[in-house]
């Protein structure tokens, strides 16, 4: 089997997160990426425009494809008539980006940077917030409409079901950091959709039968 080779561009963009996470994104600087990559800094600025266009890169490179395999490019409609399955599908794409080392480190450098970097932020609101919340909003409603769950504020229902989600990927990542054992984080994705479900679904009444 053949591997593809990295492009100059990709192999940028893995050793700037490399030296980002060991060092911090504001210690490290162009100069030590292209040294790193084995370019010159203007071979670099071929490829971006500085630093804070790597970073940008980096982060929406972890948020689009959560977004991509969260919700796997199907309609609302669809998503909606899948019912428990698709927050099943939600967590465990949570759950897989939290034991990801790549996602590890991206998501560590996003957390350094959300509350420095503004285009970070937007790049955060636009794909995590706008993106996510608002479409699984608009399955909540048409499960609503169709008597899968029972009526409530469905973006307000989003926020219930991803919060947990977003602390449990933090927390793997922290016990990471302090070489702590997160095996007890293993089960609580599956766990919060299990109880998240038998807390919102509509529970049918059985018709009594009469001999």
């Amino acid at each position: 089997m053949t591997v593809p080779m990295r492009t100059k561009k990709e192999f940028i963009l893995e050793v700037s997160l490399r030296l980002f996470s060991e060092k911090g994104f504001q210690p490290t600087s162009v100069r030590d990426i292209a040294k790193e990559v084995g370019i010159t800094q203007s071979g670099l600025y071929n490829h971006f425009k500085g630093k804070d266009a790597i970073l940008e890169a980096l982060i929406e490179d972890l948020m689009t494809s959560a977004v991509v395999k969260i919700f796997d490019n199907k309609s609302v409609d669809e998503l909606a008539k899948s019912g428990k399955k698709v927050l099943r599908s939600i967590a465990t794409t949570f759950k897989l980006i939290s034991f990801d080392r790549k996602n590890e480190a991206l998501f560590k450098l996003l957390m350094q940077e959300l509350y420095k970097n503004p285009s970070i932020r937007d790049i955060y609101n636009e794909h995590f917030y706008q993106a996510n919340v608002k479409k699984l909003s608009s399955i909540f409603f048409i499960m609503m409409q169709n008597e899968t769950i029972e009526h409530a504020d469905p973006l307000f229902l989003a926020h219930e079901f991803f919060s947990p989600l977003f602390f449990y990927q933090m927390q793997v990542n922290l016990l990471k950091i302090d070489n702590k054992s997160n095996s007890s984080m293993v089960t609580l994705f599956e766990k919060h959709v299990d109880s998240f479900w038998e807390n919102h679904k509509v529970v049918k009444e059985e018709v009594p039968i009469f001999s």
